[in-house]
C-alpha cells in the first residue's frame, strides 16, 4: 500500500495487513502543529518540544482517523522487554506504564506508540483478532522484543505465531548506523556466531541491521508472514524524525493500530 495521503496527513501503510478487519497508519512528521525543530507532527513529549503542540498533535490524529482520544493506550518506551496486554484504554492523567510492547483484542482500545530511528514491529491475529506494537532500538533488539511480543500474544490470546501478520516498519538503516565494537559484542552474546550476519564492517566501524535482527527473531519465534518497509528514516528527514541524522535534536513519528469494531 506504501504512502496515503488524507485530510493533510501523509502516513505509511503495509500491504500484509490490506483487507484486514483492522486499522494502522505510521505517521509521518507532516501535518502538524510543531515548530522546528520538532516540525511538525511530532508525538514525543519529552524532546523540548512544546507540551501544548504535542497535546493538539495527538488530539489531530485521533480527530482525522474517526477516533475518540480517550480511546488511546500508550505506555513509556524505555529500551525493554515488558510487552502489555490491555482491555482497556489509558485513563487520562494516570501515568504511563513502563513497556515497550503493547496488544488488545479490544476495538475500543487504539493503541499508539512512538520512534525515531528504533524499529516499529507492528503485529496482527486475523485468527483471533488482536493487534499489537513493539519498539525495538538496538537495546529491544539484542533483547528479542519481537519474540516477547510474540509469546505475549500467544499466551494472552492463544495466537499461533504462523497465523501472525508482521509488518517491519520505516527505522534507520544499516548504511546509517554504525555502532561501537560494544554493540556488536552484546549481540554476539546473545545470538552467538549468528549476529555476525547483523553486522557489516566498514572502515573499522560495524554497521548494525536492526531490520534483518528483527526478521530473524519474528521468523525464529514461528512467524512466517512478515513484510519489511524497507526505509531509512535517517535518509528521508522529510517525512520521519531520526535521532541519529538529526543529533538528538528531534521529535518522534506516531504509530496507531486498532482493531475495527
Amino acid at each position: 500500500m506504501g504512502f496515503v495521503e488524507k485530510d493533510g496527513l501523509r502516513y505509511y501503510q503495509f500491504d500484509i495487513f490490506k483487507g484486514q478487519p483492522m486499522f494502522h497508519a505510521i505517521l509521518t512528521r507532516a501535518g502538524g502543529y510543531s515548530k522546528e525543530p520538532f516540525a511538525s507532527l511530532n508525538f514525543g513529549g519529552t524532546v523540548g518540544d512544546d507540551p501544548q503542540d504535542v497535546l493538539k498533535n495527538h488530539q489531530l490524529v485521533y480527530e482525522k482517523f474517526g477516533y475518540d482520544f480517550d480511546s488511546r493506550f500508550d505506555v513509556w518506551q524505555v529500551h525493554g522487554t515488558k510487552v502489555l496486554c490491555t482491555d482497556e484504554p489509558r485513563e487520562v492523567g494516570t501515568l504511563h506504564q513502563k513497556a515497550d510492547g503493547i496488544l488488545t483484542d479490544r476495538p475500543e482500545v487504539t493503541l499508539f506508540m512512538r520512534f525515531a530511528d528504533c524499529v516499529p514491529i507492528l503485529m496482527f491475529d486475523p485468527v483471533h483478532k488482536v493487534v499489537g506494537i513493539a519498539h525495538a532500538g538496538w537495546q529491544g533488539s539484542v533483547q528479542q522484543i519481537a519474540r516477547y511480543a510474540v509469546e505475549k500474544m500467544v499466551n494472552c490470546y492463544g495466537s499461533r505465531p504462523e497465523k501472525i501478520l508482521a509488518g517491519i516498519g520505516p527505522s534507520i538503516c544499516q548504511s546509517c548506523y554504525p555502532v561501537g565494537r560494544e554493540v556488536f559484542e552484546k549481540f554476539s552474546d546473545r545470538f552467538g556466531a549468528a549476529a555476525e550476519v547483523f553486522f557489516e564492517n566498514r572502515d573499522g566501524k560495524y554497521h548494525l541491521d536492526l531490520w534483518e535482527v528483527n526478521r530473524q527473531t519474528l521468523t525464529d519465534a514461528g512467524v512466517r508472514q512478515i513484510e519489511i518497509a524497507e526505509i531509512c528514516t535517517a535518509c528521508n528527514l522529510a517525512d520521519w524524525y531520526s535521532h541519529r541524522a538529526e543529533n538528538g535534536k528531534t521529535g518522534r513519528f506516531g504509530v496507531i493500530m486498532s482493531l475495527e469494531g
